[in-house]
């Protein structure tokens, strides 16, 4: 299995709901409402000795930051994570897709170079001439030899109105682009029709994600296409609300999850009844990295028959988390239930695995082959 690694505009977000759930709301969806207070006397000792025996300064925003961080982290679950002011803020910004200052490419590894895998049309990336397929060789004159992805990426990125210089290999020829940096948010909807088949790229589930499938699901329809392939291959997820929606575009009335606090079912979502895509074959990309909302949509149109998998395993997430706001611009996402497919299917640590397994390896990146959209384009034939 292959989970490439890319960056510059492509954001990470993990399933979470949109909604705020507090005091008043909670009882009615079943959620525990907690009045008691946790006591913190040790906590309160070990403050008092640590001030009056630290050889230095003391930042109580910190000391408080650190408490709060490290009584979330105590939970012992992954997803439950305590996110400071500036943390909370980039959390929200890769929710959005919003990455900054950046180029608007698309940077992967390539026999284990950085490389370009694509460019966003009318970026800074677009307009340089910055093309597919080219090697990231250095950046600001700085060689990228030896250095992880990660790090090359926070080498572009940059300061809005800011200029960066890469030198990339094309070929046997070298080039040189300076960029301007702007503000770049990836679409987190792309739409293509080849050879009759409709190909609808979700990247996150967001706010908008659900309005933009939806027209493109509408287009698709106009150009009446024989099939459509929904790749949801490295999306790690997003919001429920609009997971839900997705699944909606092929579903009609039917339950697309259900959430489960302890025993309890305290939720349970179900689509709409304007299914545009109703009865049109379709085929659902997955890999490694399609996780949570990724998996609920894929999970709701196997359960329910109306598409088949094709791929590898998905990433294995089936809580959902909540996202509350704290004092001081902090962020708390708590995990709430665990959910469910509609036929019962807790996937958690497990995925979904595919009813149609097809590898894709590094020797298919590196050969820009895709043997997994190959064999969807081929089933929908």
């Amino acid at each position: 299995m292959l989970i490439l690694a890319c960056a510059i505009i492509v954001g990470y977000a993990g399933g979470t709901r949109n909604d705020q759930i507090v005091g008043t709301v909670a009882p009615f969806l079943g959620f525990k409402v907690v009045t008691g207070s946790l006591d913190l006397d040790s906590v309160q000792t070990t403050y008092r000795q640590l001030k009056a025996k630290f050889d230095g300064e003391l930042d109580e925003q910190k000391l408080i930051e650190g408490a709060s961080r490290g009584m979330v982290a105590a939970a012992g679950d992954d997803y439950t994570t305590y996110f400071d002011q500036e943390e909370a803020e980039e959390f929200r910004k890769d929710l959005a897709g919003d990455i900054g200052g950046g180029i608007g490419a698309e940077i992967g590894s390539r026999d284990l170079k950085p490389t370009v895998i694509r460019t966003l049309p009318g970026t800074p990336a677009d307009k340089s001439g910055l093309k597919s397929g080219d090697v990231i060789v250095a950046v600001n004159d700085i060689a990228t030899a030896g250095k992880i992805l990660d790090d090359v990426v926070d080498m572009i990125r940059g300061e809005v109105g800011t200029t960066v210089k890469l030198t990339v290999l094309r070929g046997l020829e070298t080039k040189e682009f300076t960029i301007t940096r702007a503000q770049i948010k990836s679409p987190s909807v792309e739409r293509e029709i080849r050879n009759g088949i409709g190909i609808l790229t979700l990247r996150r589930f967001d706010e908008t994600t659900a309005d933009q499938a939806r027209k493109a699901a509408q287009y698709f329809r106009s150009r009446n296409v024989k099939g459509v392939i929904l790749d949801l291959r490295g999306n790690g997820g997003g919001l429920l609300t609009a997971a839900r929606e997705i699944a909606g575009i092929w579903l009609r009335d039917k339950v697309v999850v259900s959430e489960r606090a302890g025993e309890h079912i305290v939720d349970e979502l179900k689509s709409g009844n304007d299914p545009l895509l109703e009865g049109v074959p379709t085929v659902v990309l997955i890999n490694g990295s399609s996780a949570s909302s990724s998996e609920i949509v894929a999970g709701a149109l196997q359960d329910h028959g109306v598409a088949k998998l094709i791929g590898e395993k998905t990433y294995g997430k089936g809580s959902v988390q909540q996202l509350i706001n704290l004092p001081n611009g902090a962020l708390l996402k708590v995990t709430i239930a665990k959910w469910y497919t509609p036929k019962g299917k807790n996937i958690n640590e497990n995925g979904i695995k595919p009813d149609i397994e097809v590898d894709y390896t590094i020797k298919d990146a590196n050969a820009d082959r895709d043997p997994q959209l190959d064999r969807a384009l081929k089933v929908l034939k």
